[in-house]
């Protein structure tokens, strides 16, 4: 408990001394440039305009066909409007750019929760837990969901 409390407080410490905002839990592993098509694609999500943030992440795609965090947001907005059949293809090419992808792998196992997986969701627990050395973030959001998750199937 005082390691995970210790890993929090050095992780706070980190982004405070980065200097950066932090769009959201698995937004950005900062692999790629922002243009203003990602930072408008960025803000619709954070508004719940998931339809409005594709065409923009699309637009991002078109132009760099290797940027796992436009992937990662693709993903996100198609699963926001159940479209999961799209969203794990997105998932899945953000991941096969950068495999440890912390929101990639936390999303997507997100939505593995979502379809019943839980076995999945629990693989990309381990990938982010081997992924963040100092935890992180992504890794708390998908062990919480995971947690309750198996309370709501009534496992412990």
């Amino acid at each position: 408990m005082m390691t995970t409390l210790r890993n929090a407080i050095i992780l706070s410490v980190i982004l405070v001394l980065a200097g950066g905002p932090v769009l959201a839990a698995g937004g950005s592993s900062g692999s790629a440039p922002k243009d203003e098509n990602y930072t408008k694609a960025e803000q619709h999500i954070v508004a719940g305009e998931y339809g409005d943030a594709i065409p923009l992440l699309e637009k991002v795609i078109a132009a760099n066909d290797k940027n796992a965090d436009a992937f990662n947001y693709l993903g996100y907005s198609h699963r926001q409007l159940g479209q999961f059949d799209a969203a794990m293809a997105h998932y899945q090419t953000a991941l096969r750019l950068d495999p440890e992808h912390r929101g990639a792998n936390e999303y997507l196992g997100e939505m593995y929760l979502q379809l019943g997986e839980l076995e999945k969701a629990e693989e990309r627990l381990e990938v982010l837990d081997k992924a963040c050395f100092f935890g992180c973030e992504e890794y708390s959001e998908l062990r919480k969901a995971i947690a309750d998750y198996k309370a709501r199937q009534g496992q412990s």
